[in-house]
C-alpha cells in the first residue's frame, strides 16, 4: 500500500491474530510504518481452510468486519501463502499482507547504507517472487515473432520472473563483494590483536544506546523498531592501554522471515565471530522471557556459538523492570543496566574485560625487560604500573598470549 501525499491521516489497518498470540508487536511493526490499528480480532482456532487460510465464512466475516471499520488494509500475524493473499484482496478488495512483507517494508524504509539496501532488496525479491501472479491475473500472453506465427511467447509474468531472477543474481553478486572487503577489514582488526564482542539482542533493547554509553559513540537512537539495520563497530577503552571492539548488530523479532535470515547472514556474521556475545535484554518489556528464547534460537539458526556470554539486563531504570529466573538463562552471568542513566555501566566494562583479558593479576618486571611491557599492552588491560625497588610493578588483566610472555613474573 503506498500512502500518498494527500491522505490527512495514516492508513488504518485490521489486525489478524492466531488464537493465544499477544497485542503489541504486530502494532508496533505498524506504527514503525506509519498505520495505525483500525481494529483487532484474534480467531478463536488456528486456520485451516485452504482457499484464507481460515474458513470461508470467518473470512468473509473478518473483510465485513474491516469494510465496517474504515480498514484500509487487512495484516495478518501469521504467514498467508500467495494464493491466500490474492483471494483475501479479492473478496475483501483491500490490499492484504502478512506479518512478513510487514517486516520486509520497515527494512525497505530503514536501510541506509549500500549493503542494507542491497540486503532488503534481496530478501524483497526472494520473498516476491511466487507471489507475482498475485499481481496480474489471467493475463494475454505477448505474442511472439512475426503475426501468425505458431505459438505463443512469455507473458509479462514469465519477463518480470526472469528480470527478477537475474537481478537477484546481481544483488548476491555485489553482497559477496562486500563481504570480500568486510572480510579484509575484519583481517586488519585481527592483526590488532584487539578482543571483540558483539551485541545481539531483540529489537529496541536498547543496544545503539549501550554502544554509545560504552563507547562514547553518536549512533542513531529511536524508540522504534529496527531503528537501525547496519552493523557498527567501535572501540571501547579499558583501562590506561587496552580496548575492546564492540559491534552493534540488527535487532532480531519473532517469527523473523528466513528471507531475511538469509539476506542479512553477513551482517550477523559479526555475531558468529565474536569472542563474547553481550545479549541485550529490554527488562522493562513483560515478554523478556520470551524474547529472549527467540534471540538464543536465532543465534543457533545462524551458528552464531561463541564460547562466552553475557547477559545485559537493559532499562534497569524502567519501573517495573525485572530479570529473567536464571534457570532460564543457562545460567550465564548478567549485568544489570541503563544506558540511559548511565547506571551500571562501569561494572558492565569490568565483566567485559575480565570475560576477554582474565582476572586482575600483578606482575614484577626487572628494569633490564621492560621492553617486555610494549609487547603486551595490544593484549593487555593495564590499570597501573609503578616503579620501585629497580623494576615496574603492574596491575593488569592479560590474554593468553601475553599471558604467556609474562609468566614467570607474576606476583602470586
Amino acid at each position: 500500500m503506498t500512502i500518498t501525499a494527500a491522505q490527512q491521516s495514516p492508513p488504518q489497518a485490521l489486525l489478524i491474530y492466531l488464537p493465544g498470540a499477544e497485542n503489541g508487536e504486530l502494532e508496533q511493526l505498524l506504527d514503525t510504518l506509519g498505520f495505525t490499528c483500525a481494529a483487532s480480532v484474534h480467531l478463536t482456532s488456528v486456520p485451516a481452510g485452504a482457499q484464507y487460510g481460515v474458513g470461508t465464512g470467518k473470512a468473509a466475516e473478518l473483510a465485513a468486519m474491516a469494510q465496517h471499520a474504515g480498514a484500509d488494509c487487512i495484516v495478518c500475524d501469521f504467514p498467508i501463502t500467495p494464493t491466500q493473499q490474492r483471494n483475501w484482496e479479492r473478496l475483501a478488495d483491500i490490499p492484504v499482507f502478512d506479518r512478513h512483507e510487514v517486516i520486509l517494508r520497515i527494512f525497505a524504509a530503514r536501510a541506509q547504507t549500500k549493503e542494507a539496501r542491497l540486503q532488503t532488496e534481496l530478501a524483497q525479491l526472494a520473498y516476491a517472487l511466487p507471489r507475482l501472479a498475485h499481481l496480474y491475473g489471467d493475463m494475454a500472453r505477448l505474442r511472439g515473432g512475426s503475426y501468425g506465427a505458431k505459438g505463443s511467447g512469455e507473458t509479462q509474468l514469465e519477463l518480470d520472473r526472469r528480470t527478477i531472477r537475474t537481478r537477484i543474481a546481481r544483488l548476491r553478486g555485489g553482497i559477496a563483494q562486500i563481504e570480500k572487503e568486510r572480510a579484509t577489514q575484519r583481517k586488519k582488526r585481527t592483526r590488532t590483536e584487539l578482543a571483540s564482542c558483539a551485541l545481539v539482542g531483540y529489537t529496541n533493547a536498547g543496544k545503539s544506546s549501550l554502544l554509545n554509553a560504552l563507547t562514547g559513540a553518536s549512533l542513531l537512537v529511536e524508540d522504534k523498531l529496527f531503528a537501525t539495520l547496519d552493523p557498527a563497530t567501535r572501540r571501547m577503552a579499558a583501562g590506561r592501554s587496552g580496548s575492546v571492539l564492540i559491534t552493534d548488530t540488527v535487532g532480531f523479532i519473532h517469527n523473523l522471515p528466513h528471507t531475511l535470515v538469509d539476506a542479512f547472514k553477513s551482517t550477523l556474521e559479526e555475531a558468529c565471530r565474536a569472542e563474547l556475545l553481550l545479549i541485550v535484554i529490554d527488562t522493562s518489556d513483560a515478554r523478556a522471557e520470551a524474547q529472549y528464547r527467540t534471540v538464543v534460537s536465532v543465534l543457533d539458526e545462524i551458528g552464531a556459538c561463541a564460547h562466552k556470554r553475557l547477559l545485559v539486563y537493559n532499562k534497569a531504570d524502567a519501573s517495573g523492570a525485572h530479570c529473567i529466573p536464571i534457570k532460564q538463562t543457562g545460567g550465564f552471568p548478567a549485568v544489570r543496566v541503563s544506558a540511559k542513566t548511565g547506571a551500571g555501566i562501569e561494572r558492565l566494562r569490568q565483566r567485559i574485560c575480565a570475560l576477554l583479558y582474565g582476572p586482575v593479576r600483578e606482575i614484577r618486571v626487572p628494569a633490564q625487560a621492560y621492553g617486555l611491557v610494549a609487547q603486551i599492552r595490544p593484549q593487555s588491560v593495564i590499570y597501573r604500573e609503578e616503579w620501585k625497588n629497580g623494576g615496574v610493578y603492574i596491575r593488569l588483566r592479560a590474554r593468553a598470549q601475553a599471558l604467556a610472555l609474562i609468566k614467570s613474573y607474576l606476583i602470586h
